[in-house]
């Protein structure tokens, strides 16, 4: 049985004026709040078992089995944060209650927009991209690990930028409906960034 739990961190609100999503697929049942403003309720970690799904047959009789799709994922993981419960150019704070264990460093924000999907996280977390639907990760549009500037759908390289981290990303991401990286010199490389104290990696993508 796990105790419950309250975690709160702070974080920075996503440049531009695309809608910010938070990934809490990490987690197991509880609630969050942004600045204050309840998100909603959360159970991601509830799934369908992963051996109940099998191909689709409409032939016979209706059956409620006769076409089961999604089998071993959650319900939900991304959960919409208005851009009017954010602040810009100050600390806002995400709180999250909870009751059933979970992983609060795997939790992280990101900008959406129709068929393009970002993603931006400091040296030392995982920066998770996925699709919506049954789409794929079609390509990768930008890759910096370093200081890449701009917001999403006008990201551009910094004055820092490890080389090989495009190749990396579409290795890991092209043809997946969802992925995830570790911002870590291990992962990518270090190069001439390796005497920042502090680097950041942002993605662009499409999906279709």
């Amino acid at each position: 049985m796990h105790p419950f739990t309250w975690y709160k961190t702070t974080f920075q609100a996503p440049l531009g004026s695309e809608p910010v999503v938070v990934d809490l697929a990490g987690m197991g049942k509880g609630a969050a709040w942004v600045n204050g403003e309840s998100i909603g309720r959360f159970w991601p970690n509830y799934t369908a078992t992963s051996g109940g799904c099998n191909p689709c047959n409409y032939r016979g009789p209706f059956k409620s089995d006769s076409c089961q799709s999604g089998c071993g994922e959650p319900a939900q993981r991304w959960y919409h944060v208005p851009r009017s419960f954010l602040k810009e150019g100050e600390p806002n704070a995400l709180v999250i209650f909870e009751e059933a264990g979970g992983d609060p460093s795997r939790v992280n924000f990101q900008t959406v927009t129709v068929g393009t999907i970002c993603a931006n996280v400091t040296e030392g977390k995982s920066l998770t991209l996925s699709c919506q639907g049954p789409d794929l990760i079609s390509s990768i549009n930008f890759a910096s690990f370093g200081d890449p500037q701009g917001t999403c759908g006008s990201f551009e390289v910094g004055s820092c930028d490890v080389d090989g981290v495009l190749a990396l990303v579409k290795k890991a991401c092209v043809g997946q409906p969802t992925c995830s990286i570790h911002a870590t010199g291990g992962v990518l490389g270090a190069g001439q960034c390796g005497k920042m104290s502090s680097k950041r990696l942002a993605v662009q993508a499409t999906c279709s």
